[in-house]
């Protein structure tokens, strides 16, 4: 069986196009999460608040972000992903929470097949209200779980570069230590 995490390309045209694996579809409210030993999908909670999630959430495989788990990404794209889609994106933009202490990046990336969406180069062309509603779902959605978090505002599509690249780096250091999980 093939593990999503391991197995699976970031792709060739990186940092700024790789493949990212969907977890969450848009409009869910059930927090899946990749489950690192097996590569099956766990649901680890559905949300305390009334929220849903406003993009499809996944990761890039072979990521291994500063908040121990893979590279977070957010794909814009016109219709709802099912879990564990592979779809190519392109990076526009990087918003950073700090959940728990430890940074949390959220790439914001577009579907590259997505004719509504691949026009896009930078998140600031987007309209201004689906940014904040894109982060103003991350500031809410653990509120009632009695957890506050800090959500920045989104930066430039050129900000992902090092992130991405930090983030394969680490995998790739990890991995070669007989990293496994």
């Amino acid at each position: 069986m093939l593990h999503p995490w391991h197995d699976v390309t970031p792709g060739e045209d990186l940092p700024m196009v790789f493949n990212a694996i969907v977890e969450i579809p848009t409009g869910a409210n059930i927090k899946y999460e990749l489950d690192k030993r097996t590569g099956l999908l766990r649901m680890d909670r559905v949300l305390y608040s009334a929220v849903y999630y406003p993009a499809n959430y996944g990761f890039i495989p072979q990521t291994y972000a500063e908040d121990d788990d893979p590279l977070d990404v957010l794909v814009l794209c016109q219709e709802s992903l099912a879990p564990m889609t592979l779809v190519t994106a392109r990076a526009i933009g990087l918003m950073t929470m700090i959940d728990s202490g430890k940074k949390d990046h959220k790439i914001l990336a577009v579907a590259v097949g997505d004719p509504e969406f691949n026009s896009f180069r930078e998140a600031d062309e987007l309209p201004p209200h689906r940014l904040q509603m894109l982060r103003r779902f991350f500031q809410d959605y653990k509120y009632l779980e009695g957890k506050a978090v800090e959500v920045d505002e989104f930066q430039p599509a050129a900000t992902t570069s090092p992130i991405i690249e930090d983030s394969l780096q680490r995998y790739s250091y990890l991995r070669r230590k007989g990293f496994r999980s």
